[in-house]
């Protein structure tokens, strides 16, 4: 590719896209109208002001209207993309600590990244391919950085040190600063909230104090989940973080609770608008922002697996909860679970492989659909791992018992906790030696070969999409995307 070089004034302006479009800025180019409602302006403002580099205004407009961050302006270019072309460092940096999505595409299918490393901004494609400890997994033969999938944020430390501590735990269960989260047969209490400037309502965990749930605590029945503690690296005026009597700031801690009192009755307690108890956690817990949802998918993993063991499964008998909710002993005291350590008493992670198998030709992948999906949609195949199975086997033997095909290389791109109730799902690519679907009426329905450009009026929502994929929370969506991504053609 021919070099060329800009003038400052250029490298603010010109946004070149793979089509050959050249807007000059996102004020002047983007709204020919005269008119222009205050949110269009209020976004132009924004998308302009990460274009040319202009932290300071970047953070105002995001502190007055947080929904701004993924909003997207001309041929689908986001503040963050924008960042990226001009080479804008700070300006990506604090885009990414608000949570933008930083896999997101514009309608030429380019992330950020492939923006950044296109117009040769390595300071800037070197951030956004870096996961949150700095370090970069480069996958064989790409050059993707891992992702980060929904209910995968750790917003908290979960101090495993000190669920043992029973003095501890009990001094932070009557903390005043100490943060409950209230469940009903699995479910989170939410309230659902109309945020200023955003289209829809915008769905939060009901978060309680200890003088709010210290009667459910007190109850035979409640099952107390010690989640761990905020992360702060540095306390600040509006921390709930508190200070000890020896000058060290400790962060606020966090507990779930599982009860069985009435929903109703547990609603009252919340004070705030329009709050509830999701009906189907499959649909409505997508709807929590990336931090709740990782809290969210913690917390409701370990309340399954309590719903499903309060007896012991090697006598029978009765158990009591201990270290912070991570451990049920057996309280029969000849019970073979008290000898040594078995997996019966701690929380179980189910295994789950999910893949996007590719065609031997490069240029399709195959997707298939379950009866229960929503009508129009395919999605990724995916199948328990057995015992003593390997990820790669697991991959081969699930994708032939559900489809026919046979498959070769497997290479793992990231994986996802799924609360539901409490799976590990493992996303990876796999590569077909075999094109002749045969399906598996008990498993899937259907499945197809679909080409890319297919794909990709699917996935970004072309005019006339012929299928629909699943949501941007789940991995099946994230494969697909990556697929997209590995070979996008600048």
């Amino acid at each position: 590719m021919q070099h060329v070089t800009f003038s400052p004034t250029q490298q603010r302006n010109c946004l070149k896209d793979r089509k050959g479009k050249t807007p000059r800025s996102y004020r002047q180019d983007r709204m020919t109208s005269l008119q222009m409602s205050a949110k269009e302006e209020m976004l132009e403002k924004f998308l302009d002001a990460a274009a040319r580099g202009d932290l300071s205004q970047v953070s105002t407009l995001l502190s007055g209207v947080p929904s701004l961050i993924n909003q997207t302006g001309y041929s689908g270019w986001t503040a963050l993309m924008l960042a990226a072309r001009n080479g804008h460092y700070h300006v990506a940096e604090a885009l990414l600590s608000h949570g933008c999505d930083k896999f997101s595409v514009n309608s030429s299918s380019q992330t950020a990244y492939d923006i950044a490393k296109f117009w040769g901004h390595r300071h800037v494609s070197n951030l956004l391919s870096r996961t949150d400890d700095g370090c970069r997994r480069i996958l064989p033969g790409s050059d993707l950085s891992q992702q980060e999938n929904y209910f995968s944020r750790e917003t908290l430390d979960r101090l495993s040190g000190k669920r043992t501590d029973t003095g501890w735990l009990e001094a932070k269960q009557s903390d005043p600063d100490t943060v409950y989260i209230l469940f009903s047969n699995l479910s989170p209490m939410v309230s659902s909230l109309q945020e200023e400037g955003s289209a829809g309502e915008e769905t939060r965990l009901c978060r309680f104090r200890y003088e709010d749930v210290k009667d459910l605590l007190q109850k035979p029945d409640t099952v107390l989940i010690f989640l761990g503690v905020e992360k702060r690296k540095k306390p600040s005026s509006s921390s709930s973080s508190l200070q000890t009597d020896r000058g060290i700031w400790e962060p606020a801690a966090w507990f779930a609770i599982n009860t069985d009192e009435d929903a109703a009755e547990l609603l009252k307690r919340c004070r705030e608008k329009n709050c509830s108890f999701p009906k189907t956690p499959n649909r409505d817990l997508l709807k929590l922002s990336e931090e709740e949802a990782g809290v969210v998918a913690q917390a409701r993993s370990v309340l399954a697996w309590h719903s499903r063991y309060s007896f012991c499964p090697t006598c029978g008998g009765s158990t009591k909860l201990e270290e912070g909710g991570y451990k049920r002993s057996c309280l029969n005291a000849n019970c073979r679970s008290l000898k040594g350590v078995h997996n019966t008493c701690y929380p179980r992670v189910d295994p789950v492989v999910i893949m996007l198998v590719i065609h031997p030709d490069g240029n399709q992948c195959l997707l298939g659909r379950k009866k229960v999906f929503p009508v129009g949609m395919f999605s990724c195949l995916a199948g328990f791992i057995e015992p003593g199975e390997t990820i790669e086997e697991a991959v081969r033997r699930e994708t032939e018992e559900e489809s026919g095909i046979k498959v070769g290389p497997v290479q793992y791109v990231s994986c996802q906790p799924w609360p539901m109730p409490s799976n590990l799902m493992i996303g990876c690519l796999a590569v077909a030696i075999s094109t002749d679907i045969r399906v598996d009426e008990n498993e899937i329905e259907e499945a197809r070969w679909f080409p890319r450009q297919q794909v990709i009026d699917s996935l970004f929502r072309g005019s006339r999409p012929t299928f629909t994929v699943p949501p941007r929370q789940t991995i099946a969506h994230q494969l697909i995307r990556h697929w997209i991504g590995m070979n996008s053609n600048l």
